[in-house]
Order: C-alpha cells, then sequence, then structure tokens
C-alpha cells in the first residue's frame, strides 16, 4: 500500500512539470480586448477633457466680451456721450460723429469728445479680462456716402479714419489737448485705419459719412498660439516714431 501511494505522487509531479504554459487562445484573445478597452477609454477621457477645456475657453471668451461692452454701455450712456451708441462690438458716434460733404475735418466738439470718451475706452480694455486676453486691434472705420466717385469716396473715408487717429496721437505741443502718453501709446499699437468707402450705407447721405470703432478680439486658437508664441515687446524706436506727428499725420495741418 506505501509503494502504491509513492508511485501515484510521483505520477501526478510528473504530468503537472509537463503543462504548457502557453494560455489558450481565448484567454490572449480576452486579454486583448481588455487592452483594447482601457486604451480606448484613456483616449476618450483625453479627447472628452480637451474638448471640455475648449468649451469652458469659449465660454469665457464670450462671456469677457459681454462684459466688456455692457460696461462700454454704461459709459456710454452719459450724459456727456449722448448720441454714442454700442452696437454689437462697435461703436457708433451716431449725429456727433458725422462729417460734412467731401470733408475729413474735425469740428471742436468732435475734438472734445473723442479726447473724453476714448480714455475711458482705453481704461476699460486695459482693466477688463477681454481687454487683457482677449482684444485684438480696435478698427477706426471710416465711411463716406454715394455722393461722387467711388475712389474718391475710398481715400476720403481712409482720410477721415486717419484724421481721427492723428487727433488721439496729438502731441501735447504748443498748447493743444492731448491724451496721456499711456493712451497715446496703446493707440499707436492697437488703433488701425480702415476706410470702407460708401459699404454699410445709412438712411440718408448725411448718416452714412461717418466714423466707427470697431473692437476686434483674437478667437480661442490665436489666444492658445499666444501663449505658446510670445509676442516680442514694441521697439521703443518704432513707437517713438508712430507717436512723432510728423510722421503719423501727413494730412493733419492740410
Amino acid at each position: 500500500m506505501f509503494d502504491g501511494v509513492r508511485m501515484a505522487t510521483r505520477r501526478r509531479g510528473r504530468e503537472e512539470g509537463e503543462k504548457p504554459f502557453w494560455i489558450s487562445f481565448s484567454d490572449l484573445m480576452s486579454a486583448l480586448m481588455v487592452l483594447f478597452l482601457v486604451a480606448l477609454t484613456v483616449a476618450l477621457l483625453a479627447v472628452t477633457k480637451k474638448v471640455s477645456e475648449d468649451e469652458r475657453e469659449d465660454r469665457e471668451r464670450v462671456e469677457a466680451i459681454a462684459a466688456l461692452m455692457a460696461e462700454i454701455k454704461q459709459v456710454v450712456s452719459k450724459k456727456e456721450f449722448e448720441g454714442v451708441r454700442v452696437i454689437g462690438n462697435t461703436i457708433d458716434f451716431g449725429p456727433r460723429g458725422l462729417f460734412g460733404n467731401g470733408q475729413n475735418t474735425l469740428t471742436t466738439p468732435q475734438r472734445q469728445l473723442l479726447h473724453s470718451f476714448t480714455p475711458k475706452l482705453l481704461e476699460r480694455l486695459r482693466v477688463t479680462d477681454a481687454g487683457k486676453y482677449w482684444f485684438k486691434r480696435a478698427v477706426v472705420e471710416g465711411y463716406a456716402s454715394q455722393s461722387g466717385k467711388y475712389l474718391f469716396n475710398l481715400n476720403l473715408s481712409l482720410e477721415r479714419s486717419e484724421r481721427v487717429i492723428c487727433e488721439l496721437l496729438r502731441d501735447p505741443a504748443n498748447g493743444d489737448a492731448s491724451l496721456p502718453v499711456v493712451d497715446r501709446e496703446q493707440i499707436a499699437t492697437q488703433f488701425f485705419v480702415g476706410g470702407a468707402s460708401f459699404n454699410s450705407l445709412r438712411a440718408t447721405a448725411e448718416d452714412s459719412r461717418r466714423i466707427e470703432f470697431k473692437l476686434e478680439f483674437k478667437s480661442r486658437q490665436e489666444r492658445s498660439y499666444e501663449r505658446e508664441n510670445p509676442a516680442p515687446a514694441v521697439d521703443a524706436a518704432v513707437l517713438a516714431q508712430a507717436l512723432d506727428p510728423k510722421e503719423r499725420c501727413p494730412i493733419l495741418d492740410r
């Protein structure tokens, strides 16, 4: 009996030692399926997280711009700016920003309006999230009526835009009213001339001869690119030239 038990034990050990270590095909496929599901889950989570972050940033952008324009509406609602309107992202100076037929010069009240309103606009652009992170540029759009030839009106609309920027960058020499240096520097780097001839006509020819500030904002993609590739600071010599009345305003004294 004892020998029989010993023989049985040896036989079991030999059978266990001869088993192959490879897993079965079904187990292999199950393991591959689990690995695939894990990889797919991780990929989906990464994509979902990226989409959620993009949606959040887009929402923050829209909310910041809306908040900025609401603040600007509060500014123009004051008695001193009566007639100025905010339409979307555009500041329309209304009847107070109209030019005479064939003229590009500003009246004294128009100059005073620009000098009182623009610093308040620039302040909002410097302190709000929309201004600090999303503001791209302000385009000073000049318009003309359909009276006269197209090319003449196109040049006239450009001169009207240029006249406004020249006025905002006016040098404080000779006792002329001028904006603080910090405001003039911001205008020199972020305000641009835009002429539209007689596009966007109004009901009458008089109402069409106008100036508007169009505020443009960066897209989420532009903002992301800037974070990864910071723009170099404006060269002091370039800025000084932009503030030089002899360089910037060829029509100022015409």
